[in-house]
């Protein structure tokens, strides 16, 4: 521990956000650093505990506690080596994560947690400011190629973990830029896309080959898959989740993924004739997630009318539940920034129609309110309240409802099984095609991006297993033991 005590003579400190007002003038991330002195006092706030269950937080198994103290002493350059240690995209998580591992800080117990996240992304920034990142290719190649389908967090760790194992190692992205759902289903207001592009430079740099615009089992016959040893599916969990309600085939039900990624292609000059736009629109968003989140934020930015948020689960209590007791992930009210430029939210309210005009345009939502009826040992029970019918006006409803798995195009060419939730079957990330392999949201379901950097680490060492026998890549709690 760098300072004994300092969880008691320092409170938490947060990055800061500029003003409302402000931000929704423009689609650029918005946040305001804590100062680089206050950033010494954040590290010294770890407690140094006796357990971390940090550690046990974070799906990464990130060396938290170590990092910290090296910040504390400002050894910056020592704090990014460990967190490179185990976090191939430190200016992801540290971005995007709703950090675990800060929900099960020990701290938390008492006061505020220790605040990880924000350290985390002040080290990697620091590091590509100071130029400390640089490209490190392998020094010998083994001769052997692996494809990776699918760029985003997953992928792009599987393919830096290989490559530094000394594979030859190509990415196929299907779209026309590098990222995934990091390019185009996040918002750049909460992920600028050059912090994408400078993270491709260092891995191009490396050794890896990019291919966009290549969607493999379409425009690119699986059989050409052939001329590599080994396969990392790392598409995603894509297939979006609808409603089977009255009305959804309305003109302005959209799907949130769709809005999204329109608006991000035409931030960065291309054109979408048919747009999406919110503009002077009453918006209602379905969904009380991160994607929800998104759209709200996204429809401001275009100047909406109103928008509104309906989610069908009961509102969370403010606080940590009593059902959820620390360490365990809280069930508690979540408001992010994007609810606090102007969001009107509603919980247990279930959409039962969308109501068109003649041309089939969406004009309003008929709800009505719910409740759950939980019985022991059955699965609840969705009971509607009787007399509690309404209809809200609206020109444009966006469905973020997530995902239910993975597309079925890889797995239907390739032979590859499925579960009963369709995503990919593997075992230690092997598939039942023997050199196939899978990572992230296509082998576990929709999920974290910290889950997928971690998914395609894990996989990758198992990939480089299968082609030398052994393996010197890291995993989780092992080190860098090799694996005979």
């Amino acid at each position: 521990m760098g300072k004994i005590g300092g969880f008691k003579e320092y409170n938490r400190a947060d990055e800061s956000n500029l003003a409302v007002a402000e931000r929704v003038s423009n689609y650029n991330e918005f946040t305001i650093p804590v100062p680089k002195d206050k950033l010494k006092e954040q590290g010294s706030r770890c407690m140094d505990c006796g357990i971390p269950f940090c550690h046990s937080g974070c799906p990464l198994g990130n060396l938290i506690p170590d990092f910290n103290d090296m910040v504390h002493q400002e050894e910056w350059q020592s704090a990014l080596e460990i967190l490179q240690s185990t976090n191939n995209f430190p200016e992801f998580t540290g971005r995007l994560c709703p950090a675990p591992c800060e929900k099960s800080c020990v701290l938390g117990i008492i006061k505020d947690p220790v605040s990880i996240e924000n350290i985390e992304k002040s080290i990697i920034e620091r590091g590509f400011a100071e130029g400390w990142i640089k490209p490190q290719p392998p020094k010998t190649r083994t001769g052997k190629t692996v494809a990776v389908i699918g760029s985003g967090p997953a992928g792009l760790a599987a393919a830096q973990q290989l490559n530094r194992a000394g594979h030859t190692v190509t990415v196929f992205e299907r779209d026309n830029a590098i990222g995934g759902l990091l390019r185009y289903g996040i918002p750049n207001f909460k992920l600028e896309k050059g912090i994408i592009d400078r993270r491709v430079v260092v891995l191009e740099a490396e050794g890896i080959t990019f291919k966009t615009n290549v969607n493999v089992g379409v425009n690119f016959s699986v059989e050409e898959l052939n001329q590599f040893d080994s396969i990392v599916l790392c598409g995603g969990a894509t297939e979006r989740r609808s409603l089977p309600t009255k009305g959804i085939e309305s003109k302005g039900v959209v799907q949130a993924m769709d809005f999204l990624t329109q608006q991000t292609k035409v931030l960065f000059g291309e054109s979408i004739p048919d747009q999406v736009k919110a503009t002077g629109k009453d918006v209602i968003v379905i969904g009380g997630g991160d994607t929800g989140s998104d759209c709200i934020g996204t429809s401001n930015r275009h100047g909406a009318k109103s928008v509104t948020n309906f989610e069908i689960l009961p509102k969370p209590p403010v606080g940590r539940s009593e059902t959820t007791p620390w360490p365990f992930w809280p069930l508690q009210l979540k408001t992010s920034s994007s609810h606090e430029e102007g969001c009107d939210r509603n919980w247990l309210i279930n959409t039962k129609e969308f109501i068109s005009n003649e041309k089939g345009e969406l004009t309003g939502l008929k709800t009505v309110e719910v409740q759950w009826k939980m019985t022991p040992g059955q699965r609840p029970e969705l009971i509607e309240k009787e007399g509690s019918e309404k209809i809200w006006p609206c020109d444009l409803a966006l469905l973020a409802l997530g995902f239910t798995g993975p597309e079925k195009t890889l797995s239907e060419q390739l032979g590859i099984e499925t579960d009963m939730r369709s995503n990919y079957k593997a075992h230690n990330y092997q598939t039942n095609v023997p050199h196939i392999f899978t990572a992230g949201d296509m082998r576990r379901g929709q999920s974290l991006i910290v889950w997928a950097i971690s998914e395609g680490r894990e996989a990758a060492r198992e990939v480089d297993l299968f082609l030398m026998g052994s393996t010197n890549l890291p995993t989780k709690g092992k080190g860098d033991l090799p694996s005979l």
